[in-house]
Formats: C-alpha cells, structure tokens, sequence
C-alpha cells in the first residue's frame, strides 16, 4: 500500500525543480492500491484468507492507511524501513521482495500504478525480484484448490481469464466491488489496539531505474470564459460559440 499526496491540493516543485515539496502537502491512499485491498478482502471473504497489510515507513501517513486496512478486515499490517517517501518503483519493488523473502505469501496483490507513478512497473517488477509468475490490469479473482483465475481487462472493453499456479503476483486495476467505508470509530478503535508491526529489511538489489532531471509546471494555454444567463440563454450561447469555430452549420 502506498500513500499518495492528495490532488485537490497545491502542489509546488522542489528548489532544483525534480520533484515536488512535500512538507505541507496532505497524502491519502494510492487509489488503486484501496482497490487491491478491497480484492484481498473479498478473496478472505470467500475462502478464510488471511490479510496482511504492507507499506512503507517512508510514506507519510502510510500509519492511517494501514489501521484503516485493519479497520476494513486485515488481519495484520506491517510497516517496513528501506525506501524514503520519493523512492522510485524498483527501490519499492526491492524493499518489498526483501520483505517478502522473509514473509512469503501465497497471493500477492498491489495496486497496479499510482497517481505519482503512473508506470504501471511495480507489480511485474516485484514479480521478477520474487521469480514468480504475475499479471497486470486484474478486475477480479477467485482462488481455487490449484492457483487463481483472474480476469484481465483490455482496451475496448475487452476481458481475458488466467489461471495462476500460487505464489504469484497480481496488479489490481479495479475491484469486483466499491471499496467498503470503514467508519472513523473502527479505524480508532484498530489504533488503540494497536497491531501494527514494524520492521526492517535488506532491499533486493534494485536494477537501474529513471532520474528526473526536471520538472515543469504546466503552462496555462488560455482561460475558461463561464456563461451566464438562464438555460435557454446559455444554450444559444453555446451555439453561437460551435457556430463561430465551423462545428455547427445553419
């Protein structure tokens, strides 16, 4: 599980400009990785699983998110060192194999990008480090005496199902259901029972990865012009503007 920074925020770049200042901004859950939680859960719900939760000790605020997986029905959470908050996907993707080395699962299951790395690497990154077989872009799966079968999404709408021989790894694009809410009171009540584990470990040796030299700021392109009026005044509105640029005829 990863925490994130929040986007409805101001985001500001760092003085040499590759990265962004993350001393005041607020952090939430990786969406995708809420995603994935809610696929172990359910696959708990199914067969008696048990459900233990991962982050990084470097991820600001990554202690809320894993009392809220608990709260939601993890039996367990760990919080491992090796990695700071602005690490990239191989340094995750080698402290979490050299966590798992120590910790082997049957399942692994991640979210398969964040919304600060949008490259989709770490599952089949953790795969390669672990030597375990793995597949990306997952919207369910069901386990079975043999493995898993997850069902992949394509572009167009299209699915394929796989078969997994367990252990494997698995990138979560979306679960079989919305995220169940856990409420404030049960997410204290996991804080004050506490149940959060922490530990070290020694990272895989990480493959080389990408360096940022710069970052920009996106430049402003023009400015929204908002129509007044009531609707049928707007409506003609609009269609004076599609007329003025040849998109509406007559």
């Amino acid at each position: 599980m990863k925490a994130v920074p929040d986007l409805v925020e101001e985001i500001e770049l760092t003085a040499d400009e590759t990265g962004i200042d993350r001393e005041f901004l607020k952090f939430v859950l990786n969406e995708w990785d809420s995603q994935a939680l809610e696929e172990a859960l359910l696959v708990k719900d199914a067969t008696g699983a048990e459900v233990v939760a991962v982050g990084l000790a470097g991820d600001p605020d990554i202690d809320q998110a894993l009392y809220t997986a608990i709260a939601k029905g993890a039996d367990a959470a760990v919080k491992i060192s090796g990695a700071d908050a602005a690490a990239g996907t191989g340094d995750r993707a080698a402290v979490l194999a050299g966590y798992l080395s120590g910790e082997p699962a049957d399942l692994v299951i991640t979210g398969v990008q964040a919304a600060d790395d949008l490259d989709g690497q770490l599952p089949p990154m953790l795969a390669a480090y672990l030597g375990l077989p793995h597949v990306s872009v997952v919207v369910g799966i069901e386990a079975d005496a043999d493995g898993v079968t997850v069902r992949q999404e394509f572009a167009g709408g299209r699915y394929h199902e796989l078969h997994l021989t367990t252990p494997a790894v698995v990138g979560v694009q979306a679960a079989r259901q919305a995220p169940r809410y856990a409420p404030i009171s049960r997410i204290r009540q996991a804080m004050q029972a506490g149940g959060l584990r922490e530990t070290g470990v020694s990272p895989a040796a990480a493959a080389p990865g990408l360096t940022v030299r710069r970052m920009y700021r996106p430049e402003a392109a023009g400015h929204a012009e908002m129509l007044t009026g009531d609707a049928d005044e707007v409506a003609g509105k609009i269609v004076d503007l599609l007329r003025g640029r040849g998109l509406v005829k007559g």
